[in-house]
């Protein structure tokens, strides 16, 4: 009897769910086309080898500072390569530095949140004193001196760029979390002998992760702005790896009067992204935050 329900019972279920999907695309277009804008870029990162249309590192004499054309669809630089190809393949690296400091930083500040929020004490007024202090400085400049100090390498750059997000991020998921340990489901389940680090794991933290998917789409426009300023200065992702960054960097001065197709289109990368993100952020913001409900 009941196996025989359980295909009835799925049909109704993926209905409900593809129409709360249609509900919601019909209600946010615009983070559609966020998503739209996203999806394409991180379908071209993850098969950039494949999308590529020539290889980004060969380098070709005869076609330095080629205009687009059947051959090079949007121009090849001072060196013979092919700008759409590195344009590809730098989305790779751009977009890994963009969700690499982003999990660490968003799951770093977390968890410091969470613990300032939910411990509070001496605690949380350190640690809040060391917060204040970092959010003095803007995020390029503190990634600028990390970097600096590290060195140039795509690791050294997704932990300079995630460095600088751990205190906004604690800061709102503390916010979040002194609110929540008030709740009467919190102290209901302190009332059933539940341990303080297993309320704060099972019932507080669940509750921020809406607030933390919101601030971190969010921050996802920001640190590829701060990669690709990076980039641009010469302290993001070295050679030979291309980066859009290091592209406008190589052309922007020499070659912007003579062959402007190797500024408009990384320019053009990076503010497409960045839109996205941005869109596709405060979608989730009004999709999520109860407060911006009808």
């Amino acid at each position: 009897m009941s196996t025989s329900a359980l295909p009835a019972a799925s049909g109704p279920v993926t209905h409900s769910f593809m129409n709360n999907v249609w509900y919601n695309a019909r209600r946010y277009p615009l983070g559609v086309a966020g998503a739209i804008i996203m999806i394409v870029f991180v379908f071209a990162a993850l098969f950039a080898s494949t999308v590529a249309p020539l290889d980004p590192f060969s380098t070709n004499a005869k076609a330095s500072l080629a205009p687009p054309g059947a051959t090079h669809f949007m121009g090849a630089d001072m060196m013979g390569r092919d700008v759409l190809s590195r344009l590809i393949h730098g989305a790779r690296v751009s977009l890994a530095v963009a969700l690499g400091a982003t999990f660490i930083g968003s799951g770093f500040g977390a968890a410091i949140g969470l613990a300032c929020g939910y411990i509070g004490g001496w605690f949380d007024l350190l640690v809040q004193r060391v917060t204040e202090v970092m959010q003095a400085l803007p995020l390029l400049v503190m990634a600028l001196v990390i970097t600096a100090s590290l060195g140039p390498s795509l690791q050294n750059t997704i932990i300079a760029i995630a460095i600088p997000l751990i205190p906004t991020v604690s800061r709102v998921i503390r916010s979040n979390v002194l609110s929540l340990r008030e709740m009467p489901y919190v102290e209901a389940a302190k009332a059933t002998g539940m341990s303080e680090w297993r309320v704060a794991i099972v019932h507080v933290l669940p509750n921020t992760l809406a607030p933390l998917i919101v601030l971190a789409t969010a921050q996802l426009g920001s640190t590829i702005l701060t990669e690709a300023s990076l980039s641009f200065l010469g302290l993001g992702v070295p050679e030979p790896y291309p980066s859009w960054g290091r592209m406008l960097s190589e052309s922007a001065a020499e070659y912007v009067r003579t062959a402007p197709w190797l500024v408009i289109y990384p320019g053009l990368a990076i503010s497409l992204v960045v839109f996205g993100s941005n869109l596709l952020g405060d979608a989730l913001r009004d999709a999520l935050d109860p407060r911006q409900r009808d």
